[in-house]
């Protein structure tokens, strides 16, 4: 079974700036880690080689700092890296990194099953991993929280949406994007830490993937940041202290009743 993982370096806080002349986020200055819900699809990727065999890609884009991510994916036990690292592709809304990922699924595959977090903590759009199978026609199911393979050809997913569970069979080759509750990602081995620190990291760019500059990048990305503003919140606060008390409690079940929060008695 060979399964591709797409993973993504994300800034390890927060406090995530943009800036407001590119729209882009400043990623200087700040440590990152492997985006969280990319170790779940990375561990069920292992899970799954480890009873029906085959080999398991870690495929990343990013500047060269992201190739942290992928030798930590090496030491969780990926076999294999991809690294597409070239400044064309600065700066890819999700359309152009989707296409810049399908590419290397392509220039790697083919793949019986790609996986992916649901989302980004960075951008939280939730885009890129249904981008990627719409452009490869591939079926696919996202917040996938449990996951079962028989070795029939077809997976049995468990979805978590807001109305409940969904359950569903989706025929190989497919993509899901997945939830926290699918598994617990473990913590990398010594043997693993070790075999990451010796392995090659060949960087790839637009001509190893047959695109042009135009397919991706800022070139390719048809979203368009057109301003970015904080919100200004206001607040007037209303403060009671020591004999104000009770006032202020009185106050405060009026406001409620007002919202019907309370419902005043009836």
């Amino acid at each position: 079974m060979r399964i591709a993982v797409l993973i993504k370096q994300v800034p390890d806080t927060d406090d995530v700036r943009m800036d407001e002349t590119t729209g882009t986020m400043v990623r200087e200055g700040i440590g990152a880690i492997i985006n969280p819900l990319d170790l779940n699809a990375l561990q069920a990727a292992v899970d799954l080689r480890s009873i029906y065999g085959g080999e398991v890609t870690a495929i990343s884009m990013g500047p060269p700092q992201a190739e942290a991510a992928l030798r930590e994916a090496i030491a969780l036990g990926a076999d294999n890296i991809l690294f597409i690292s070239d400044k064309r592709v600065a700066a890819s809304d999700t359309w152009a990194t989707a296409r810049t990922l399908v590419a290397a699924i392509i220039r790697s595959g083919p793949y019986d099953l790609i996986l992916a977090g649901e989302k980004a903590t960075d951008g939280e759009t939730g885009q890129v991993g249904p981008e990627v199978a719409a452009m490869m026609d591939l079926p696919f199911s996202t917040y996938v929280s449990g996951m079962e393979f028989n070795g029939d050809g077809y997976l049995k997913v468990k979805r978590t949406v807001e109305d409940g569970v969904e359950l569903q069979k989706i025929p190989l080759p497919c993509l899901l994007t997945v939830l926290r509750d699918l598994n617990e990602p473990v913590m990398p081995t010594l043997a693993g830490k070790k075999r990451a620190r010796k392995a090659e990291m060949p960087l790839c760019d637009l001509e190893f993937l047959e695109l042009s500059p135009s397919e991706t990048g800022i070139a390719g990305s048809p979203t368009r940041v057109v301003r970015i503003f904080y919100p200004q919140i206001t607040r007037t606060p209303m403060l009671f202290k020591g004999k104000d008390i009770e006032e202020g409690i009185a106050c405060l079940v009026r406001e409620l009743e007002n919202r019907a929060i309370l419902g005043g008695g009836n």
